[in-house]
């Protein structure tokens, strides 16, 4: 389907779901002082996921506005990344510059130059070294989200990830894909690359939905249960006298004892048994 103005309106949402994705984390980030719960693991994954992204595809000659959409995947991820290192590590920003700076340099100069390598033997028809690119791309971007999920298994909680970052990645996702079948040929690989990561992050929202919104759903409702029926005082002296009514006689019959419902017995108590049994001695 050869349609390039809806191929580029579509391209441009994506683009823009995918500039501003990281930017509700980021600022979160900031505004707490910390990032407890995200994993500097996937921010890193992703990074360098925009670089095969970018190369396949500027080289396959998408619109302008998926070319441009891995560079900024790769530029918010990498804030993201440093940030974890920032407020976790308690790194001072000079460091972190001196850290992020140069891993960017060479993330920007390994992907300059597989764009010029790949485009020899893409303009004679191999495809191969195109899937690759495809692949370890998906392959990143997949790895990513799933060391999420595994904070998600063990902590049993959606914790420390903006569910508004999620949806804006997600509906950048399906922008970016539907802008495909928009393009002058169907590209397969690239259907499957925003897929993939469309369908794990719908898996962090069902997380999400159970482990988090259904436990407050439920606190909410019994707390305005509670509040709607509070239980009265005569309901409960009733349910205390039916209680120790239907509560079983025994046979036994303490005597002397200080107390028959605590363990603990004082000093005063003591004294008092011992006074009592010497004065059952001397009537005897």
């Amino acid at each position: 389907m050869d349609v390039p103005a809806a191929a580029n309106v579509l391209g441009t949402l994506g683009a823009v779901c995918w500039s501003i994705q990281l930017i509700p984390q980021i600022v979160i980030n900031y505004r707490r002082h910390n990032a407890t719960g995200l994993q500097p693991s996937m921010m890193m994954l992703w990074a360098w996921a925009g670089v095969p992204l970018g190369v396949y595809n500027i080289v396959k000659g998408f619109n302008i506005a998926l070319r441009i959409q891995p560079q900024i995947l790769t530029v918010l991820s990498l804030i993201t990344w440093i940030q974890c290192f920032y407020y976790e590590r308690k790194w001072s920003v000079k460091r972190s510059l001196c850290v992020v700076a140069p891993v960017a340099a060479v993330m920007g100069g390994i992907q300059a130059g597989l764009i010029i390598a790949l485009r020899i033997p893409q303009s004679h028809g191999t495809e191969w070294p195109m899937i690759i690119m495809a692949v370890l791309s998906a392959a990143l971007l997949a790895a990513g989200v799933l060391c999420h999920y595994w904070d998600i298994w063990v902590h049993r909680t959606v914790r420390g990830i903006s569910f508004i970052f999620v949806g804006i990645d997600a509906a950048g996702d399906v922008f970016s894909l539907v802008s495909i079948f928009f393009q002058p040929k169907l590209d397969v690989l690239g259907i499957v690359i925003y897929a993939t990561e469309f369908v794990l992050w719908c898996g962090v929202f069902a997380c999400g939905g159970y482990y988090n919104l259904w436990p407050w759903f439920k606190r909410r409702w019994l707390s305005h249960r509670t509040k709607t029926f509070p239980p009265t005082v005569d309901g409960e002296a009733q349910t205390n006298s039916s209680a120790s009514q239907e509560r079983p006689r025994s046979g036994i019959t303490l005597h002397d004892m200080s107390s028959s419902s605590s363990v603990f017995r004082t000093v005063s108590a003591n004294s008092n048994l011992r006074a009592r049994a010497g004065a059952q001695g001397e009537e005897e």
